[in-house]
């Protein structure tokens, strides 16, 4: 049986024992100067120290750096008379870094007192996909990142990084059609795809293709899927890889969902499957050729926990400024192709999950890249996995367009809208104690609190829209 969770922090060592000996020959021959050992904090940010190559040995065997994870993560369950986290890297999750081949990756898992760290997302995710092997189910996910390209102008003023149109007499910009799969606007942005692309291609990430996404200055990228640890690890890592190819150009990236307000928005769909253990095979798919039984019950799970994962997968105030069907003076038209209900169709691009017409998985659209992927993969595998063992009924799909459906008729087929805010979400997901068992009590508490301050901070800001609107109306 595969294993990837370990509840003790010895047997969690001992892995690394046996296999140091074959890393270390692959880092010196790579000429690996300094390692980066990396933990996941509340948010999803990776953490470190960095370490000299010749302290690998003693780092892998749990004798390198400490922190105070308490003190810098959204914590508080701990004080400054307790001791420190201990990070053991997990071997089978290094990058070598292609900006930079000195430098090596290495995600760790966090221990507290010799047991996994009740606040270290990556092992929560960890624990879930060990249950679900442990059930003979291998949790897959693919995730289609989308973000923005930016630069500052001569006044310190974020602006798209490419944008070629000239502002009009006033200043303003004219009004213009979407910029999505433009065959110009890639080319005039082949610097910086192309050494992306470069760099990507050195990862073995079966990367297909880079897409000049609907609004200006805004990419996805399209590479292979591969379970889901794995993939939480890949897009943390390229969260930082981008940043770095941008920087080489005088550009930053931000994964900020909207931008601006007739931009569209930066998500990150997850796509997420199941592989028998034994076979291999997706059973998501039948034999026959369609769909296979077991996605009704996962399409359920997701569907019954569908707001408590929300609060996750769109984590930000921002996030729910995209989670709209129509946006006023929005680039390349009105409506905006995010989902706006809890309810699923087939390759119903306006319902939260989306079953494609061309791969047997569940497309969760709900998502943005500000999301903490470890406890979303969590969320999600736990969902899927308890929707197939107690083959939970999703209902009906649904095929209309959610956009043009009035609130009656959602009304009369019981589907629920997506929360309308953070504040909404938070409060859904504090009320999910699946969620709380999912994650641990702990760091469910942590989060709710996190994101009841960002809610509280955002909900008493006076913004520039609320001066124009209201200062000389009333």
């Amino acid at each position: 049986m595969d294993k990837t969770y370990y509840e003790s922090m010895e047997d969690a060592i001992e892995r690394n024992r046996k296999k140091l000996p074959a890393v270390k020959k692959q880092l010196e021959e790579a000429g690996v100067k300094y390692l980066l050992s990396c933990w996941i904090d509340l948010l999803g940010i990776p953490k470190t120290k960095p370490v000299p190559m010749w302290d690998l040995e003693p780092l892998c065997l749990g004798k390198g750096p400490q922190f105070a994870v308490h003190s810098i993560s959204f914590v508080p369950d701990l004080g400054p008379a307790d001791p420190d986290q201990v990070m053991i890297p997990d071997l089978d999750a290094l990058y070598i870094c292609p900006w930079d081949t000195t430098q090596a990756w290495l995600f760790a898992d966090l221990y507290f007192e010799g047991k996994p760290y009740s606040h270290c997302p990556r092992s929560a995710l960890k624990r879930q996909a060990q249950a679900a092997l442990d059930a003979g189910m291998r949790p897959m996910s693919g995730i289609e990142p989308e973000f923005m390209v930016l630069r500052h102008d001569e006044n310190g003023k974020p602006v798209k990084a490419f944008d070629n149109d000239p502002p009009l007499a006033n200043g303003a910009y004219p009004r213009r059609q979407a910029w999505g799969y433009d065959v110009e606007a890639s080319i005039d942005s082949m610097g910086f795809l192309g050494d992306m692309i470069d760099v990507l291609g050195e990862l073995d990430w079966d990367l297909h293709d880079v897409v000049a996404e609907g609004a200006y200055s805004q990419f996805e990228l399209d590479f292979g899927y591969t379970d889901v640890v794995e993939m939480a690890d890949r897009l943390t890592f390229l969260r930082v890889l981008l940043k770095e190819v941008a920087k080489a150009h005088g550009y930053f990236v931000t994964y900020m969902p909207k931008f601006t307000i007739g931009d569209w928005r930066s998500g990150a769909h997850i796509n997420y499957s199941i592989q028998d253990t034994r076979s291999g095979d997706n059973i998501f798919g039948s034999t026959e050729g369609g769909w296979g039984d077991p996605v009704n019950g996962a399409v359920a799970g997701l569907l019954r926990h569908g707001g408590g994962l929300a609060a996750i997968t769109c984590s930000t105030v921002n996030s729910y400024k995209g989670l709209v069907a129509r946006v006023p003076g929005f680039e390349g038209g009105v409506y905006t192709w995010a989902p706006t209900h809890m309810t699923y169709g087939p390759n119903n691009r306006s319902a939260m999950l989306r079953l494609p017409q061309n791969r047997f998985c569940i497309e969760n659209r709900a998502t943005d890249m500000c999301m903490n992927v470890y406890l979303a993969l969590a969320g999600t595998t736990a969902a899927t996995i308890k929707g197939i063992k107690e083959k939970l009924d999703p209902g009906p799909p649904l095929g209309k367009d959610l956009y043009m459906m009035s609130e009656e008729e959602l009304a009369d087929a019981g589907i629920q809208r997506l929360p309308r805010n953070l504040g909404e979400a938070i409060e859904m997901f504090r009320a999910d104690d699946f969620m709380k068992d999912v994650i641990g009590e702990g760091m469910h508490k942590s989060y709710c609190a996190y994101k009841d301050d960002e809610w509280q901070r955002f909900s008493v800001a006076i913004t520039d829209w609320e001066v124009e609107e209201y200062m000389r109306l009333y």
